[in-house]
């Protein structure tokens, strides 16, 4: 959350020609409701389910930059998914950078409480190990969108030639 999935997503597809996806944007248009009233209403073990779901559908398709919610670490098969068919890049910032970048933003579940700040940095602690199992890490902290989008296209490069070097 606030680490700038969406933005570099977006402009990272645009380098590869490749289409944009992101996860939360598609379930709520699934589903018919926005990301807050999925979690008030139907609760966080719901959404995770139709993640999955989503995860299930996307994993196998090429040529996307998919953008997933923070919490599609939860569940280790997620990610196994992704990293079989793509790169799968991990966008972290600092705390007091998300709390800027998202700080005034109500559409935002987990930050629904009266110090946000608290909520991100005990979201970070408890999601870091699941984070830094990612082999491919970014820090986005005092970078712009352009800067973290080519780096990432740097490595998706180097993935590639490494895939045809050993076939």
């Amino acid at each position: 959350m606030g680490t700038g999935k969406s933005a570099v997503g977006k402009r990272l597809a645009q380098a590869l020609h490749y289409r944009f996806v992101d996860m939360d944007e598609r379930i709520a248009a699934r589903v018919g409701k926005p990301i807050t009233r999925i979690f008030a209403e139907d609760g966080e073990p719901r959404f995770r389910t139709m993640e999955r779901a989503m995860v299930q559908e996307l994993a196998g398709k090429e040529n996307l930059v998919v953008a997933t919610g923070g919490g599609i670490v939860l569940n280790p098969d997620n990610i196994r998914e992704f990293s079989q068919s793509g790169l799968v890049v991990c966008l972290s910032a600092a705390p007091d950078e998300i709390l800027r970048r998202v700080g005034n933003s109500t559409h935002r579940p987990l930050l629904n409480q009266p110090d946000p700040a608290a909520a991100i940095r005990d979201l970070l602690a408890q999601r870091q190990p699941l984070y830094d199992a990612i082999p491919c890490q970014v820090n986005t902290t005092g970078k712009t969108v352009e800067e973290v989008a080519e780096r990432i296209v740097k490595e998706a490069r180097g993935q590639r030639s490494e895939i045809r070097r050993t076939e």
